[in-house]
């Protein structure tokens, strides 16, 4: 079984374009469209999580935070795919546990060399 990723993106494309490139690459993927609703997934945390900055209901931030307090998220590596490319994002999301911090639009293959050095075995 692959390594289990999980997208959290309050936009349907991005979630299908982001499951598209991963699964192609032989990962499995579990999809949330805000953070509200990727809390249930982390009950059994997947390899790795990519979320979005700005999303309704509960942010990225707000998001990464929780999963951080979980001790089954501490060492989960964290993708941060934004639109915010401003240092002050880029350092509060650090701050709150981003371990990766990536600007949309995406290129498959960086995307896809970053996962692979975060969850490499």
């Amino acid at each position: 079984m692959g390594k289990r990723i999980l997208i959290v993106d309050d936009s349907a494309s991005i979630r299908s374009a982001l499951a598209t490139t991963l699964g192609g690459a032989g990962y499995e993927v579990a999809q949330a469209p805000d953070g509200s609703a990727a809390l249930a997934e982390l009950r059994c945390p997947p390899d790795l999580m990519i979320t979005d900055f700005n999303m309704p209901h509960m942010n990225g931030l707000q998001l990464i935070q929780i999963a951080r307090a979980l001790p089954q998220c501490k060492q989960m590596p964290i993708i941060m795919l934004t639109t915010e490319s401003e240092g002050s994002k880029r350092q509060s999301g650090r701050a709150a546990g981003a371990t990766a911090w990536m600007v949309k639009p995406f290129v498959a293959k960086q995307l896809l060399a970053v996962v692979e050095k975060l969850i490499a075995t």
